[in-house]
């Protein structure tokens, strides 16, 4: 590996990332494509068939990351590259003919081999940096990840231009064409002016090459790229249909939002890396994993309506009953005024209340009595009923989901800081294992999101997920950790371990 850096590494540095960009940006194109074609009613599918068409490409593109970072170790990047713009080109411009949810899953499936672009691109990029530069190096790569962004913010837009705000529905079809194009286009600019080089290490079996792979290490890293990776990749996509459901919004406003989550998370990847260089790898994931924890426990309480009995109203003598009305009770002489639920739920409507982000309260009262009837001391004229409302309000959510996205970015990062300086001459296969646990995630989390939206009927339930794993995250960090403290300095750890 060179120790200087010159114009040319920056040159590969800046056609990787854009190069990777564009890859991003067809990876996750299911998360609105396929959006919308369901809202539009083009397609009847549910929750679990959208799981499965926002999955299929992910799952692909992160099996084939370990071959490719394989032969990208062997060969260089440039040819790997560009021959992979190619290929994806064409199912995604036949994606424009699909008739049926099996086509589009097959043309998901080849698409998606997109994905597989980022092993490529690291271990295409590590081989112009030196060491002390890997992690500004792979940050700036990896905020290719934006590419989801490109997606959510520019496809919901373009889709309304082509189908005329939905007058012409069947002009979606337009949309993969352009995708295509686009794939074409990059493939011949990194034809062009791309320089292939290779790692430089000697040549060495299969059975080497694969020898990092019996590390419990790249396992681990794995997982911890399954949370800040796969996931990230999952809610770049879920999210869409995520805002338009809860919240009733739009296409391209969800889009927006879903945006919101994407770029920043693929941009600070950048800073993410620069940490890593300066105050270590570990210090910044433990972070990462913390954070997680927190952001993930506040999104995952849903929007809500929590109805239970409220304070009633009794007879204070014997009597009959004269008159009932939602405003009042008359029991002989004697007035019993209610709560009326005509003013609750006009309370309820105020535009006011729907923005608050803290849970509001509501009582009334209903009676439970009737016009002549004899009623005795002590005897409920009126249950009372009080209804807790959480709105879930759209715009903290949208914060709280910009937040755990930056927290993500800056741990992928993180994850790939280590690969390096453990395996310093197996980037390209190391960090291909690595990116398919972590691309695993993106397949395996938006079914899961669906079958867990058809069992518990939450679409929190997600969040639920993200908050279980964050923790078995830090846990195992934190175990990690404290192994070294002991072997390396055993008389600090029998101090931490007599702190109470």
């Amino acid at each position: 590996m060179q120790e200087n850096i010159n114009s040319l590494s920056y040159r590969m540095l800046f056609l990787n990332t854009l190069a990777f960009t564009i890859c991003f940006a067809v990876w996750t194109f299911n998360g609105v494509m396929v959006t919308y074609l369901v809202d539009n009613s083009i397609f009847e599918w549910g929750p679990v068939e959208i799981g499965w068409l926002l999955g299929i490409p992910i799952l692909t593109g992160a099996v084939l990351r370990l071959p490719l970072g394989i032969i990208t170790d062997k060969y260089g990047g440039k040819w790997i590259f560009a021959g992979l713009l190619l290929f994806c080109a064409i199912p995604m411009y036949l994606i424009a003919y699909v008739d049926s949810f099996i086509f589009y899953a097959i043309l998901s499936f080849f698409f998606g081999f997109a994905g597989a672009g980022f092993a490529v691109g690291i271990g295409y990029t590590s081989v112009w940096f030196p060491k002390n530069w890997q992690g500004r190096a792979l940050g700036i790569f990896g905020a290719g990840n934006a590419g989801a962004a490109l997606t959510t913010l520019l496809a919901p837009t373009l889709l309304n231009r082509f189908t005329d705000h939905g007058s012409n529905p069947e002009n979606w079809r337009l949309l993969p064409q352009y995708y295509a194009g686009v794939l074409v286009l990059m493939a011949f600019i990194f034809i062009l002016f791309s320089v292939n080089k290779k790692t430089g290490a000697p040549a060495r079996t299969m059975g080497q090459i694969l020898k990092p792979l019996q590390s419990i290490r790249v396992w681990r890293f794995g997982f911890y790229y399954f949370l800040v990776f796969g996931c990230f990749i999952a809610f770049a996509q879920w999210l869409v249909p995520y805002f338009v459901n809860v919240y009733g919004a739009s296409l391209v406003v969800a889009g927006l939002f879903a945006s919101l989550f994407s770029f920043p998370s693929g941009v600070i990847r950048v800073l993410g890396g620069w940490m890593s260089d300066k105050i270590g790898a570990r210090r910044v994931m433990l972070g990462t994993f913390r954070w997680s924890v927190i952001l993930a426990a506040l999104l995952m309480v849903p929007r809500m309506d929590i109805i239970t009995p409220g304070k009633g109203i009794m007879a204070e003598r014997a009597g009959q009953v004269q008159s009932v009305s939602d405003r009042e009770i008359i029991v002989e002489e004697k007035s019993y005024g209610l709560a009326s639920k005509a003013l609750a739920n006009q309370k309820m409507e105020d535009p006011n209340t729907l923005a608050s982000f803290l849970p509001q309260k509501y009582n009334w009262q209903e009676p439970v009595v009737t016009e002549g009837q004899q009623v005795v001391k002590k005897e409920l004229l009126a249950k009372g009923v009080t209804q807790i409302s959480f709105e879930a309000n759209m715009w903290v959510y949208a914060i709280l989901v910009l937040l755990i996205g930056i927290v993500w970015g800056i741990g992928k990062a993180g994850v790939y800081r280590f690969i390096p300086d453990y395996f310093p001459n197996e980037v390209g296969t190391v960090g291909g294992m690595v990116g398919v646990i972590g691309g695993l995630g993106g397949f395996v989390c938006p079914i899961l999101f669906g079958y867990l939206l058809d069992w518990t009927g939450l679409w929190t339930s997600s969040w639920i997920l993200m908050f279980i794993l964050s923790v078995l995250c830090l846990y195992w960090m934190l175990q990690v950790t404290r192994k070294l403290i002991k072997a390396e300095s055993p008389e600090i750890a029998n101090k931490i371990d007599r702190v109470k």
